[in-house]
Order: structure tokens, then C-alpha cells, then sequence
């Protein structure tokens, strides 16, 4: 495996892509991985690496890059709007379909915390991804930025199956929220799969995080995300 942090372009601006590769040969299914709302911490570094571990390129691009580097993570989160992000990831995924080591018909996404909202939002927007895992995604219900519309509201348009991991003691997204979704994607026959938790709240994969990181949740949700990867992206 190797990693490497990578520029590409996003219309006139230039955004920074954290990338791990799998050793062996190409060309190689890719993922798509959404930052939390810290940003490309070490984190986000390991989640793409360990997804080139398993034999996949992996790429996770900057969704702050816009942004002044001053902010911390939150005020940051707080200043992003939908139609950018959306340009970002969609940027992301032309650089991997025209990357000569990417099987670019093999491509899905995931994301944690904000990012699990925008790789839900993403499932909707872009037709490449064929599978889309989301990690405690929160404010799925509400819309980012002028004319924006809530991912929410864009379940119908979704366009492959969805698998979700929540924390039981989670607030944002709440149980409550998890039942919505499901009675929305339920309701819209899109295939998706729930997991819940127990004694697991917000940011449970997060490692570096010792007060909210849980171990049993954390190494019970990985083999299920490379198992749903496998299974819909035909590896």
C-alpha cells in the first residue's frame, strides 16, 4: 500500500486529495471518502489507507480547501454549502474514472459524521457510485447553503443501495432519525441495510478521539463496510 497526498483541479481553484493505492495489480475498484468535520486529520488518513488495504483506491478530497485555515473544523463545517461540496466530490470522481489505475465502472463512497451526510447527498447526485456507506451521517434532514435542497428530501433520486452505522446513544443522527430514514427509503425502494450500536454514540470509528471512540462498534461496522463494498461493487 502506498499513500500520498495528490492536487487536482476544481474549476479554477486547486483541492488537496489524500490517496492510498494497494500494491499489486490495477486497474483497482476506488472509493470516494468523505472527511469528518475535523477535516483530513490522521483519522481520515487511516480510513483511506485501511480501504487501500483492502484493495481498493481510495481518495479523500478537501472540503475545506475554499475555506481560511485559520477556522477550526467546526466553523468551517458551518461555512460549507451543498453546491460546492457537490462540485468538490464530483471533481474527485472524474479525476478517479480517468486515473489509469482505476477501474472507473467500480466506484462507490463513504463518509463519517458530515461526511456520512454527504456521501448520503452524493448517492443522489452522482450515477457512478454503486454502493454508498454512511457513518453516523447527521443533518441529513436540513439543506446547506442558499437554494440548497436537504439530502433528505432527494431520497427518491438515489441511485444505489445505502448502507448505514449508527451509535444507540447518538443525538444527531438521534434513533428518531434513523427510523425516518428508513421509512423514507423504505418508502422510496431504495435497498438499504441499518446497523445500530448499543454503548456507542457520535464519531465511534474515530480512534484519536479517546472519549468517543468505542472498540466493539468500531471493529464490529469495518468488516460489514468492505463486506457491503464486495458484495455491490462486484470485488
Amino acid at each position: 500500500m502506498k499513500a500520498l497526498t495528490v492536487t487536482i483541479p476544481v474549476g479554477t481553484q486547486a483541492m488537496a486529495v489524500h490517496t492510498a493505492w494497494p500494491e499489486g495489480g490495477q486497474p483497482f475498484p476506488a472509493i470516494v471518502v468523505i472527511q469528518h468535520a475535523p477535516g483530513l486529520d490522521k483519522f481520515m488518513h487511516a480510513m483511506v489507507e485501511r480501504l487501500a488495504q483492502a484493495g481498493y483506491a481510495a481518495a479523500a478530497p478537501d472540503l475545506y480547501h475554499r475555506l481560511d485555515a485559520r477556522l477550526d473544523g467546526m466553523q468551517k463545517m458551518r461555512q460549507l454549502g451543498d453546491r460546492e461540496v457537490e462540485t468538490d466530490v464530483n471533481a474527485t470522481v472524474e479525476w478517479l474514472r480517468r486515473h489509469p489505475a482505476v477501474d472507473h465502472e467500480r466506484l462507490g463512497i463513504t463518509g463519517f459524521c458530515m461526511g456520512g451526510r454527504v456521501a448520503y447527498l452524493m448517492a443522489a447526485v452522482n450515477p457512478h457510485f454503486m454502493a454508498a456507506v454512511v457513518y453516523y451521517g447527521g443533518n441529513i434532514m436540513v439543506p446547506w447553503g442558499e437554494g440548497a435542497v436537504a439530502p433528505f428530501a432527494r431520497s427518491a433520486e438515489i441511485r444505489c443501495p445505502l448502507m448505514f452505522h449508527f451509535g444507540a446513544e447518538d443525538s444527531n443522527p438521534s434513533p428518531e432519525d434513523m427510523r425516518k430514514l428508513d421509512a423514507e427509503l423504505t418508502r422510496c425502494n431504495k435497498p438499504h441495510e441499518f446497523h445500530a450500536y448499543p454503548n456507542a454514540g457520535h464519531a465511534f470509528m474515530n480512534f484519536s478521539n479517546a472519549e468517543r471512540y468505542r472498540e466493539a462498534a468500531a471493529t464490529g461496522s469495518w468488516p460489514r463496510t468492505l463486506d457491503f463494498f464486495a458484495r455491490h461493487m462486484q470485488t
